[in-house]
């Protein structure tokens, strides 16, 4: 009877330790309710799939410093322009999945559509000044909706602790004043942006790009290391740097899009360049949308 008993146990720990998949928020809800109970730390990582070394980067700081790690896996329609790529978004839960389980994710909330905008729903949340600049000025709609996803997963997930990578600069900015202005009782940490070996900041959509476009890519980190190294040598001139930056990027098939120089705090633009000063840029190669940033403060 004591054997069975231990067998028991083992058993429901074993259990306990798989990767568990929710696709409703009232069961997510009733589990994290739970691990709530049992005082544990919740980190959380959102992401719309299609991961990569980059997701696995937020993850594995996760890790580190929660308990319980969940990554919501969720193509979100409302970020999504109607010229823009929802369709045709990357979506393979299997896989994503399986890299999950292999870092070690505790929990993947995988909702439909469905599920996380119920038929009626007509609230959305919307910031009229971080997000008018850079991404927001080409992409209409598109913070109101990230806003309203990371809002209503905050409020489903409940965590403790949040990870975004600093690739998507704007999105964090914008993001980290929601927290502020709704009073989110949670951690935000921004994890540096991982990149290929040639620097081409990881991204889901770097497999749109085609073997020439790729092979191209990398200049747009190039081009944010020279405004870098002009700027450690004095230059703070945003014209100046513009200049460096613009000429680097210019390709068959390339469409600049932006190269703003931008406060990190108020998001606008600055005509010199501070340590808070952040170099965004957004290119379009053939149909594929690409951004990346830096800060000018330091070497790296």
């Amino acid at each position: 009877m004591r054997l069975n008993l231990v067998l028991i146990s083992m058993i429901a720990e074993i259990a306990n330790n798989y990767m568990k998949i929710f696709s409703t928020i009232v069961d997510i809800r009733a589990f994290l309710k739970n691990a709530k109970l049992k005082g544990q730390r919740i980190g959380f990582v959102p992401t719309m799939g299609a991961l990569h070394e980059g997701h696995l980067s937020l993850v594995r700081a996760s890790l580190q410093n929660a308990d319980i790690t969940v990554v919501s896996i969720f193509v979100n329609p409302t970020q999504f322009g109607p010229a823009e790529d929802f369709e045709k978004y990357q979506r393979d839960l299997q896989r994503d999945s399986a890299l999950c389980e292999s870092v070690g994710v505790d929990i993947i909330f995988a909702p439909a559509v469905d599920e996380m905008y119920q038929p009626g729903h007509s609230v959305m949340i919307d910031e009229s000044v971080l997000s008018r600049n850079l991404c927001g000025r080409a992409r209409d709609g598109h913070f109101s909706g990230v806003l309203t996803v990371v809002a209503k997963l905050f409020n489903i997930v409940q965590p403790d602790i949040v990870f975004f990578g600093q690739k998507d600069a704007q999105q964090v900015r914008v993001i980290e004043q929601m927290i502020i202005d709704f009073d989110y009782d949670v951690e935000m940490s921004v994890v540096p942006t991982v990149r290929d070996t040639d620097g081409l900041a990881l991204s889901s959509r770097n497999l749109y790009l085609t073997a020439e476009q790729r092979a191209w890519a990398p200049v747009i980190y190039e081009s944010l290391q020279k405004a870098k190294l002009l700027y450690a040598e004095g230059i703070t001139d945003v014209l100046v740097l513009r200049k460096t930056v613009e000429p680097v990027l210019l390709g068959d098939g390339v469409e600049i899009d932006y190269v703003e120089f931008v406060s990190w705090q108020t998001m606008e633009p600055v005509e010199k360049a501070g340590d808070d000063t952040l170099l965004a840029v957004a290119v379009r190669v053939g149909e594929t949308r690409l951004i990346d940033n830096v800060f000018l403060q330091s070497i790296a």
